[in-house]
């Protein structure tokens, strides 16, 4: 697991061009292979024909206006959407060429290689540790009660919370402020080991220093874990992420390199959207 320290930083949005130009550009394999996939609630079609390759190790924002079936996007990669009645999907997801949605696969570990997060944070009405030792204990993870606070620790360690409770880990997780909660609920789905961690705007609800230490987070865990995380926000977006997908409609207009999407978008409603034109 990647341990974020005190004084990392990410690059400012006035960087981002030039940065583009340096990450994400070294060929990295494909983690995640979508293939024409459409999805209906009942007999209203959310998305259509989406296909995209998302690198390993990198980050992929999934950028767009409100109801453009991004969230409804990222919940298909971890089969999240299966609960709602009459959910209905086409079309592949394959994770390092294992279909998702085939016969043979487990949704529930399914989920355990690719976590999420979501947009309001969601710890146990627990204790901080046992916030985190939950999944390890349903998955018999942990080998003794040693390796299990091991587990818990370097899960903190990495989510950048273990400094700030470290001398309070049997207090209750409800206790602690909304980005120290979000931050919880992030330590929780690495203390599984994922191979994927699906964000769903996880800083929308947070003050601002909160959403930095999310963004601080998101930008470093990428050695380790390939992110796909959606967002409202274009800075956001071009902070933390490598690539970027711009849904409209259901659709996906754009995908490719962040620095291209902000600065020479191929497509019009791509450089209308992320110009602030409309959304």
């Amino acid at each position: 697991m990647t341990t974020l320290s005190s004084d990392t930083a990410i690059p400012s949005l006035a960087g981002v061009a030039s940065l583009g130009r340096e990450r994400g550009t070294v060929d990295t394999p494909t983690k995640v292979e979508v293939k024409g996939l459409s999805f209906y609630y009942g007999g209203t079609r959310a998305l259509e024909d989406v296909s995209i390759e998302i690198p390993a190790n990198q980050v992929t924002a999934f950028i767009g206006p409100s109801g453009c079936g991004k969230s409804t996007f990222l919940r298909t990669l971890n089969r999240m959407n299966d609960i709602i009645p009459g959910a209905r999907v086409t079309g592949t997801v394959l994770i390092d060429g294992e279909d998702v949605y085939g016969a043979a696969t487990d949704p529930v570990a399914l989920r355990q290689r690719v976590g999420m997060v979501f947009q309001k944070s969601n710890p146990f009405p627990k204790s901080i540790f046992e916030n985190v030792a939950y999944g390890l204990r349903i998955n018999g993870l942990a080998t003794s009660k040693t390796d299990l606070q091991d587990r818990v620790e370097a899960s903190l360690q990495s989510a950048a919370l273990w400094d700030e409770v470290k001398d309070r880990l049997h207090a209750s997780a409800l206790a602690l402020s909304g980005g120290q909660q979000q931050r919880l609920c992030i330590a929780r789905a690495l203390a599984v080991e994922p191979e994927v961690l699906l964000m769903d705007e996880p800083a929308s609800a947070l003050d601002p220093i909160a959403t930095q230490h999310i963004e601080e987070l998101v930008y470093h865990l990428k050695t380790s874990y390939t992110i796909v995380i959606v967002t409202h926000n274009m800075q956001q977006a071009a902070r933390v992420s490598d690539r970027t997908a711009f849904f409209w409609l259901g659709k996906l207009v754009e995908f490719g390199l962040t620095s291209r999407i902000f600065t020479a978008p191929t497509q019009k409603l791509t450089e209308d959207y992320v110009t602030g034109r409309f959304g």
